[in-house]
């Protein structure tokens, strides 16, 4: 499977790189900023020259995001899974009286309009497979199940996303797309922090298995934890 992950360099999208390639899947590592944080994959690309390549895409730019759709058609017409990875989580501390609405307009571009501008634009790729599938990287911080005070601009905008997920499985269900919002859980990543009890190995496992289909969730079921399980929205 060809297979596109943004947000690569670190994280859950460094692991599910790692993960992709090590079930024998062709990679497109997405990448922000090709001069910081990308030794490891500059590392895996060494060790596999033929299935990974590492792409500059900032998704908060589309004209980057273009860009990144010419570099990926110079290997392949063809794209088998889009992992909407890429995010911020910034300004959670603040309460609503001191909110700084900086803080929500790059939240919303990172974490909202990051993953409709990669959709729009990789989506013709996607059409091209015999089972395409995205999946956006959410959190249950965006269902109003999970709803709490504070952590305005990474709630607001996940739940966005989350509404966008669902508006792409109604249009392309149909089709035999594979769509779901994943809540990730709370792994040790430099956004989750040390102390988080999960391993995002274990995540990157759990989404490659949405993708290769050998989980197939609750088919009424949208928003997703990494086994594939319903989660309340």
């Amino acid at each position: 499977m060809n297979i596109l992950i943004t947000g690569s360099a670190r994280g859950l999208g460094f692991e599910t790189v790692k993960a992709a390639l090590a079930l024998g899947h062709t990679v497109f590592a997405g990448v922000r900023d090709m001069e910081r944080h990308t030794e490891p994959l500059r590392a895996l690309r060494a060790a596999h020259p033929d299935r990974l390549t590492l792409i500059a895409m900032d998704v908060t730019d589309e004209e980057s995001v273009k860009n990144a759709k010419s570099a990926v058609l110079e290997h392949t017409d063809v794209l088998d899974a889009l992992i909407n990875n890429a995010g911020v989580l910034i300004g959670r501390e603040h309460k609503l009286e001191e909110l700084d609405f900086a803080d929500m307009e790059r939240s919303m571009l990172a974490n909202l309009y990051g993953p409709m501008k990669a959709a729009k634009h990789f989506l013709p790729l996607l059409r091209r497979s015999a089972q395409p599938c995205i999946i956006n990287i959410s959190s249950e911080a965006g269902c109003f199940a999970g709803a709490y005070g504070g952590d305005y601009p990474y709630a607001i905008s996940k739940s966005g996303l989350n509404y966008f997920t669902a508006q792409l499985r109604k249009e392309l269900t149909p089709q035999n797309f594979a769509i779901y919002a994943v809540h990730p859980g709370w792994i040790r990543t430099p956004m989750g922090g040390d102390q988080a009890p999960g391993d995002p190995a274990d995540t990157a496992q759990g989404l490659l298995r949405i993708v290769e289909r050998t989980v197939i969730p609750d088919p009424n079921a949208w928003m997703v934890n990494h086994r594939g399980e319903a989660m309340p929205f």
